[in-house]
């Protein structure tokens, strides 16, 4: 196992690296600073937006177990724009939406002729007419940057929130993963617990947008030690950029570890991602690192009595559905707070919390 130097940090690679630097720290404990915000990149969480944002969350679940919702967001409309495919993400923003009260205009936009874009209508066009109806937008799209270039471009009237932009990032779903750990975990956002945070990351990590948000919100809140080891084939490590931002954060380890049960050892999580074959270039390229890791009953048996298994889904072969069993295996936990930490992402940015 190898450590990671620290280095100066550095922010997302990019056209848009800069305008994303200008946004940095403005979600915060005030809920006016959420209102009609975009919400793009975890680096616009301080740790007071964090907790604030839990929560809310919180009170989400609360709200939906006891009385299924409310209306608060009555006459709202969310405009949900996919060019991308997506269960767990678009279902879970139509169902946060609807159980507050909205509306719901779902695009599927990567299908050919679906929107206009197929008559060579810009991204930025189809954004801002759709605004026309809408009140916030739901935008994935393939090419990273792609989405804050559209948020941040001077074009658009209402808020963008991004679902997954190419490689680059997914930050409501490093949200609702920071929320399943400190709920899991049981852990205080003021940082009294002496011990550090172990989080293993394995498996696609050159490709994972979910796993650079989360590294990168990991390493922004830590109010304790965190250890971030970071366990994949070579050729799909995670990149430069993510490790350089993280260790300009203090009380931030990294390590890189090849070995599955090596690196469990000692774990609080490990954070399961598929190889994404849709990012390969061949299938020989994709068939070279298919099924490296596997995470079965054996790897269980080694690993920590209170470690916690997540995956962002879907999952393809890199866990055994063996593990679905096993009380530590906490991704389906995890899917239902994502509709949660939406709920409370779609109430404050529409000024309804």
């Amino acid at each position: 196992m190898s450590q990671i130097k620290s280095g100066a940090p550095t922010f997302l690679q990019g056209t848009m690296a800069s305008d994303l630097k200008s946004l940095t720290n403005t979600l915060t404990s005030t809920a006016s600073s959420w209102h009609n915000s975009p919400v793009l990149s975890v680096s616009q969480l301080t740790p007071s937006g964090l907790s604030l944002l839990f929560e809310t969350a919180q009170k989400m679940r609360t709200l939906v177990k006891e009385k299924g919702g409310d209306e608060r967001l009555k006459f709202k409309i969310l405009a949900s724009v996919f060019y991308e495919a997506s269960t767990r993400t678009s279902c879970s923003f139509q169902a946060a939406m609807l159980r507050l009260g909205g509306k719901v205009l779902h695009i599927d936009a990567g299908k050919s002729g679906n929107t206009s874009s197929s008559k060579g209508e810009s991204l930025d066009d189809t954004i801002r007419c759709l605004e026309c109806y809408t009140d916030i937008t739901v935008l994935r799209h393939p090419i990273k940057g792609s989405v804050p270039s559209v948020a941040l471009g001077g074009g658009t009237m209402k808020p963008v929130i991004n679902a997954g932009d190419g490689t680059g990032e997914h930050p409501t779903q490093a949200l609702l993963d920071m929320f399943t750990i400190w709920d899991e975990l049981n852990l205080s956002m003021d940082g009294d617990e002496k011990c550090p945070l172990t989080v293993v990351m394995l498996g696609d990590l050159k490709h994972g947008r979910t796993v650079h948000s989360l590294a990168m919100l990991l390493a922004r809140s830590a109010n304790r030690e965190v250890v971030l080891r970071y366990c994949s084939p070579p050729s799909l490590a995670m990149p430069g950029y993510v490790k350089e931002y993280c260790a300009g954060y203090n009380g931030v380890k990294q390590e890189e570890c090849i070995d599955l049960t090596e690196a469990v050892k000692g774990a609080d999580i490990l954070y399961v991602t598929r190889v994404q074959k849709e990012r390969f270039d061949t299938s020989e390229a994709y068939e070279a690192v298919k099924g490296a890791y596997v995470v079965d009953n054996s790897i269980m048996a080694s690993a920590p009595e209170n470690m916690r298994v997540m995956h962002p889904l879907p999952r393809v072969d890199e866990i055994a559905t063996e593990v679905d069993s096993d009380p530590r295996a906490c991704y389906f936990r995890q899917m239902e707070n994502g509709m949660y930490v939406r709920m409370a992402i779609l109430a404050l940015v529409l000024g309804c919390p």
